[in-house]
């Protein structure tokens, strides 16, 4: 009997017994700090002399890991030592394959605190933001066991006389996975073990800002049994090894999260047909997005500003989903954008080591600089209500912020910014409210505050986004519930976490014999 899959739950930290538990788990993780991590090639691990260090964005003098960076030599090895042992990986039965992630996900189910700590280190998570990261890479691993499962099955096609005919589903050869620093640990895992347990071999190249989750997810990779070969880590700067990872004429797809800017780079490399190479790679993408919330004059006014800031602020707005436009009528526009305010302004900012603060930094100076160059550029742009200031000098904190009276075409209603800043745009009516909602060239989320059912059903037609969400916030995706992926420069619409994604590690082959 197939066994129903069903999300891991999240942790009740206001019981005494998870807070001192988490905190236990701190404790472990800081005990590590500054530990050293390898490349691991065909299990084999590699030390280099150039290393990067790994920072906590809480408290950015503190070193998290050293992490070894490879060169092109080493991520040639990594690509040869994948395609060598992808030649008896691809012929695990699928089954096999599925139990594999079954076990990691039980692993990291018992250690589930123990990563939650290291994503509030490396990453700057909350511990409510960095425990639905883990559970969600949990829920990634047996979702995708179950749905190879599935896939494994016998697919029987129409009979006609004479004839058996039947349809499998085979894995593609070497992916290389490049995943975001945002999700360090669910998209990460995700990306790499849908890859995996369809077959294929994976050269693993983490985000530069958080190796060492990737490097503690290894660990579990090879607890789990997982053979050597089939996923090889190997960090690096993406100047000196991620366009020779592309390019390479034994990558059979890429699997990227991340930027617009770098998506657009990958599917151009990957695109050019190189000496040797057999096939048209494949791109599997997510690229951001620029996503708004739309507020009904016909709503429920405290639902729609909940929903705002919580999709606006949670983990600083770090989110490819976060809602950094507020589309709301004119009718309600003043008491949603006062509510707006009044719940912004009661949001703390600190070291998230405690669970004292509702969110924290941002990931590093670069992004740290970044937000408050557009912040700058909103104050021409907008009235200034909320935020808009630096937040404790010890790390890389921002203020919640909220600008007002923002004309659709302006920068921060049509440019990625990837913190906590929400630009609220008046809408004269829902149609004009459609209009400003569609006129990004992104396409992820969206959501509508709403009564009218008349515009709720408009929506779910007109708004053209990848993941709609009604009458709640836009952000919070479930693996299994709700599959993940967007429209336009968010990417290719790859669904993560939903029943077709593992069809894009595979290839349909079809078998018919002449009885």
């Amino acid at each position: 009997m197939q066994v129903e899959f069903k999300n891991e739950a999240f942790t009740n930290f206001s019981l005494p017994e998870n807070k001192k538990a988490f905190e236990e788990a701190l404790a472990k993780v800081e005990s590590e700090l500054g530990l050293e991590y390898p490349l691991i090639i065909g299990g084999e691990r590699i030390t280099t002399e150039k290393k990067s260090n790994s920072f906590n964005p809480s408290n950015k003098e503190q070193v998290v890991g050293v992490v070894s960076q490879a060169d092109q030599a080493l991520a040639e090895k990594a690509i040869q030592t994948a395609a060598s042992t992808f030649e008896t990986w691809k012929k695990v039965p699928a089954q096999a394959r599925s139990r594999y992630l079954y076990k990691a996900a039980a692993i990291m189910r018992r250690r589930k605190h123990e990563f939650s700590a290291w994503l509030v280190k490396e990453a700057g998570k909350s511990w409510a933001e960095a425990d639905a990261d883990t559970a969600e890479a949990i829920d990634f691993m047996e979702y995708y066991g179950r749905q190879m499962d599935k896939l494994s099955q016998r697919h029987d096609l129409p009979r006609i006389p004479d004839e058996d005919n039947e349809l499998y589903y085979v894995p593609l050869g070497v992916g290389i996975v490049i995943p975001p620093w945002n999700f360090p640990l669910a998209i990460m895992v995700g990306m790499t073990t849908a890859a995996l347990v369809a077959g294929n071999t994976v050269v693993l190249k983490p985000a530069s800002t958080t190796p060492v989750i990737a490097a503690k997810f290894m660990e579990i990779l090879e607890d789990a049994g997982v053979p050597a070969g089939v996923v090889n880590f190997v960090p690096g700067s993406g100047s000196q090894i991620g366009d020779y990872l592309v390019e390479h004429n034994l990558t059979r797809f890429i699997s990227f999260t991340g930027s617009r800017d770098v998506g657009l780079r990958i599917n151009e490399l990957a695109a050019k047909h190189r000496p040797g190479q057999k096939w048209m790679k494949r791109l599997v993408a997510e690229m951001g997005g620029k996503d708004s919330i739309v507020v009904d004059n016909d709503c429920d006014i405290e639902l729609a500003a909940q929903s705002i800031v919580a999709s606006a602020f949670g983990f600083s707005g770090q989110k490819c989903s976060a809602c950094s436009r507020a589309i709301v009528h004119q009718d309600v526009y003043d008491q949603v954008l006062g509510r707006v305010v009044e719940l912004t302004k009661q949001l703390t900012v600190g070291d998230i080591r405690t669970n004292d603060f509702y969110t924290g930094p941002v990931v590093d100076e670069k992004a740290y600089n970044k937000i408050l160059e557009y912040i700058e550029i909103g104050k021409t742009e907008g009235k200034l209500v909320a935020g808009g200031e630096k937040g404790p000098e010890s790390g890389y904190f921002i203020m919640p912020t909220v600008f007002a009276d923002v004309d659709p075409q302006a920068r921060i209603m049509q440019e990625e910014i990837f913190g906590p800043v929400v630009a609220f745009c008046k809408a004269n009516d829902f149609d004009h409210a459609m209009e400003i909602a569609n006129n990004t060239e992104y396409g992820l989320t969206g959501a509508v505050i709403s009564r009218n059912r008349e515009n709720l059903e408009r929506a779910r037609e007109e708004f053209h986004v990848g993941n709609l969400y009604f009458n709640r916030k836009c952000t919070g995706a479930l693996v299994g519930v709700h599959p993940f992926g967007g429209f336009n420069m968010s990417g290719t619409d790859s669904k993560a976490g939903g029943p077709d994604y593992l069809l894009l590690f595979t290839q349909a082959k079809m078998v018919s014999e002449k009885l």
